[in-house]
């Protein structure tokens, strides 16, 4: 059966959702419209490029057009598309080399635009060396530039920015790190985790301006020289933006449903509320299980699950999304962190009513002759237990531990049941009541307790501080 397929945007969601269709249906008439000259890179590596961990850039791109070639489509790279009409099913692009334009007709549309960095608009914005990172002509810029730069700044203390702070100190660069948050990656961890990271990064040499914005740069020569904050001023040869995405949608404004912030509504096989219009990725929406509510998460992770699924749903629905949980993992210097679901902060704001627990374990027996501490927190409903957020720290990898609290998240299991989960145990690896298991019984534990509101604070803070002491017990719970 033959029929047009147009895909736009050609980076991860896209990637995934063109391959397959290329696969499952050889027939069809597959076109990509991408506006860049590469596609599929992934951006999550650039702090290790600019690091040095990573050597060849190439090594960050896991598709070309010629392999897409090979499948039978038609990939216009360097093309932009500028309009689409989906009641008629058509588009209107332009050839960015040759500024020619054309219109094109498709059966099946499958958008998968991505997002872009939010770029502020204020006073020195357009100065020389303020840096996007996002794709892989940022990551050459940043490295182009930073080699000439002594002091650098970051503003967004969330992942990328975390992770280019420790890029540049590697360097020997000098770093602030600026954030509107009193906490660095506040989206992802409590306070018990951030005080640890806070810690690491100041011993590290990193000047951390938190709980300030910033309102404007100032520069001589037409290169920036000052970031101007609500307070205080930073000296600064180079500034690099890492304050969050936006979707990439204004293509569809006004003719498929999205959320106030522009991010597409998918169902769970990934159509719009256009029958011919399906969406993936970083211009989608997803719907988040901790919450049951559709949310803007843009992770590789959800894009390639979701430009998979676009593709087995394209003709009927097939194969139905499991949601995300927004499951994320971060190598901070020596620390090992990583986070699913709702924080104990976000479950609060978003009005639920839930409990937490945090234990301190070694990862294995203490008669083993190494073992490591582990800070583990469990975030769960105060009505019934059921699991909605976790995250876990350590000098040790146990990340993975994040990785099967996700699948509980997304199975509604509940603290009851993670305490008597069938894990195995081997002296090498973990004690013979596994850390995930010890961590539900201590939420039972918290689950039949009464504690007046106004303790919470005083209850993380004590919290936080036997995080920092590290005790050792032999199945103990902080």
């Amino acid at each position: 059966m033959t029929f047009k397929v147009a895909v736009i945007g050609c980076t991860h969601a896209g990637t995934a959702a063109v391959k397959n269709i290329a696969t499952q249906y050889p027939d069809a008439e597959i076109t990509v419209y991408e506006r860049n000259d590469t596609i599929s890179f992934l951006s999550c590596g650039i702090a290790l490029h600019v690091g040095g961990v990573i050597g060849d850039a190439q090594g960050l791109f896991y598709s070309s057009p010629e392999e897409l070639a090979r499948l039978g489509v038609v990939t216009r790279m360097r093309h932009e598309v500028l309009e689409v009409d989906v009641q008629a099913r058509t588009l209107r692009a332009r050839n960015l080399e040759s500024g020619e334009e054309f219109s094109d007709t498709y059966d099946k549309l499958v958008v998968t635009t991505g997002s872009w960095p939010v770029i502020p608009r204020m006073e020195g914005i357009g100065l020389e060396n303020i840096q996007l990172c996002k794709n892989y002509g940022h990551a050459r810029e940043i490295i182009a530039r930073a080699a000439d730069a002594k002091r650098i700044t970051v503003i967004g203390a969330g992942y990328i920015g975390i992770e280019l702070v420790e890029a540049f100190r590697d360097l020997g660069k000098d770093v602030t790190l600026i954030d509107n948050m009193d906490r660095v990656m506040a989206k992802y961890l409590d306070p018990e985790f951030t005080g640890l990271a806070d810690k690491e990064l100041r011993e590290r040499g990193v000047r951390l301006a938190l709980g300030r914005t910033v309102e404007g740069f100032r520069g001589t020569d037409g290169k920036v020289r000052e970031v101007v904050t609500t307070d205080g001023t930073f000296e600064t040869d180079m500034v690099v933006l890492c304050i969050g995405f936006r979707p990439g949608t204004d293509l569809l404004k006004g003719q498929v449903d999205m959320l106030p912030g522009g991010a597409i509504l998918v169902d769970d096989y990934m159509r719009t509320s256009h029958p011919d219009v399906l969406a993936a990725g970083d211009s989608c929406a997803v719907r988040y299980n901790p919450t049951g509510e559709a949310a803007y998460i843009p992770l590789a992770t959800n894009a390639v699950r979701m430009g998979t699924l676009a593709a087995m749903n394209l003709l009927k629905p097939a194969v139905r999304y499991q949601g995300t949980q927004g499951t994320s993992a971060i190598k901070l210097f020596d620390w090992n962190i990583a986070s699913t679901g709702l924080t104990e902060g976000a479950a609060a704001a978003a009005g639920m009513n839930v409990k937490a627990v945090v234990i301190h374990e070694n990862n294995r027996p203490e008669f083993m002759p190494t073992y490591d501490d582990v800070m583990l927190k469990l975030v769960f409903e105060a009505e019934g237990g059921r699991l909605v957020g976790a995250q876990v720290m350590s000098k040790a990898d146990l990340t993975q531990a994040v990785n099967t609290l996700s699948v509980c998240i997304q199975n509604r299991m509940t603290v009851q049941e993670l305490a008597f989960v069938d894990f195995f145990f081997q002296p090498h690896y973990n004690k013979p009541w596994n850390l995930l298991n010890t961590a539900g019984l201590a939420a039972m534990q918290r689950l039949n307790e009464t504690v007046d509101t106004a303790e919470e604070p005083e209850r993380a803070l004590a919290a936080a501080e036997r995080a920092d002491a590290r005790p050792h017990g032999k199945y103990g719970v902080a």
